[in-house]
């Protein structure tokens, strides 16, 4: 808990403790803006990930060790900072009443969406009931669990790719599910995919059914692999994409495109005034959602936001 609870108004509150929220926190900070950070994920999904290669200045970081640099230089800046899932956002004049599952509302004149996204689900018949039990949506945080072990990987993009990777130094066997003829993303980690003895692709193919008593035990496949439309696995990793976090804001009359992510201009501004997003939640970077676009996004709304709060006149 940071200096939030003597002081619930602020000039800027920013939702969201991933890149991009970071990032326009810094900005802020050196603009002198006073701001508060919200989030209930530290670094945001990137603290989840495996490895980073394309981050200026790394050749190879983990995403934890990334995001805590991050936070450190936010930290380092004073920003105010809590970690609480924020449920609703409302506009009453022209001032942001902005409230926490857990520790009350805060005011604020600007704020700044950048809650990314969320994991997408497979929506299949005993999937909850599995989650912990040998379905996972993170591979960094689950790997060691499957040791010597056969598991499955959902996927054929860069999240699907890294997971096999880091999955293959830990289990006996990996298996690369995907729908699509072929894998995605950077061929740098499609390429060390294909090298690994380990790793087994299946394409063309999709999971359809989870099945086993008190664990996963096997899957249901929609093509036979080998000659079986099961196959027995003792995980499944899910790494299928994401959706944006935007059900939160439904308060707000705000524009998204036809699959919810928030619609901003040039300069990150939303359709209502003093209401800003960055990073994966928005329209913006030509769809490219990497950490350094989400740097970007962040850094130029806090120039937007600082420009705008200017001309404010209290």
């Amino acid at each position: 808990m940071a200096k939030s609870e003597n002081n619930k108004e602020y000039k800027l509150i920013i939702v969201g403790t991933g890149p991009a929220g970071y990032t326009a926190s810094i900005y802020a900070s050196r603009y002198k803006v006073q701001n508060l950070l919200i989030g209930a994920l530290p670094g945001g999904q990137i603290a989840k990930a495996h490895k980073v290669g394309n981050f200026p200045g790394f050749s190879e970081v983990s995403g934890m060790e990334l995001a805590q640099k991050i936070e450190k230089h936010v930290d380092e800046l004073g920003a105010n900072k809590i970690i609480d899932n924020v449920i609703d956002i409302e506009k009453i004049n022209n001032q942001f009443i902005v409230k926490t599952a857990n520790l009350g509302s805060f005011k604020s004149k600007a704020v700044l969406l950048a809650t990314g996204t969320r994991r997408r689900k497979l929506d299949l018949p005993r999937e909850h009931q599995f989650l912990g039990k040998g379905v996972s949506y993170c591979a960094t945080c689950d790997a060691s669990f499957y040791k010597n072990k056969v598991v499955g990987v959902v996927g054929g993009a860069n999240a699907a790719t890294t997971a096999a990777l880091l999955l293959s130094d830990i289990a006996d066997k990996v298996y690369i599910i995907y729908r699509q003829q072929n894998l995605r993303g950077d061929p740098i980690w499609i390429d060390q995919v294909k090298a690994k003895p380990n790793i087994k692709i299946i394409l063309n193919t999709n999971v359809t059914g989870l099945l086993g008593n008190d664990q996963l035990e096997k899957v249901q496949l929609d093509h036979s692999y080998k000659g079986a439309n099961e196959l027995a696995l003792d995980g499944l990793f899910l790494e299928i994409g994401s959706i944006p976090s935007t059900e939160f804001i439904q308060s707000l009359d705000i524009e998204t495109t036809d699959k919810d992510y928030i619609k901003v201009g040039k300069d990150q501004a939303t359709n209502i005034k003093g209401l800003y997003a960055a990073g994966d939640i928005t329209d913006g970077s030509n769809g490219f959602r990497q950490v350094i676009t989400a740097c970007s996004e962040g850094a130029i709304a806090a120039n937007s936001i600082y420009e705008y709060l200017s001309q404010l006149t209290d």
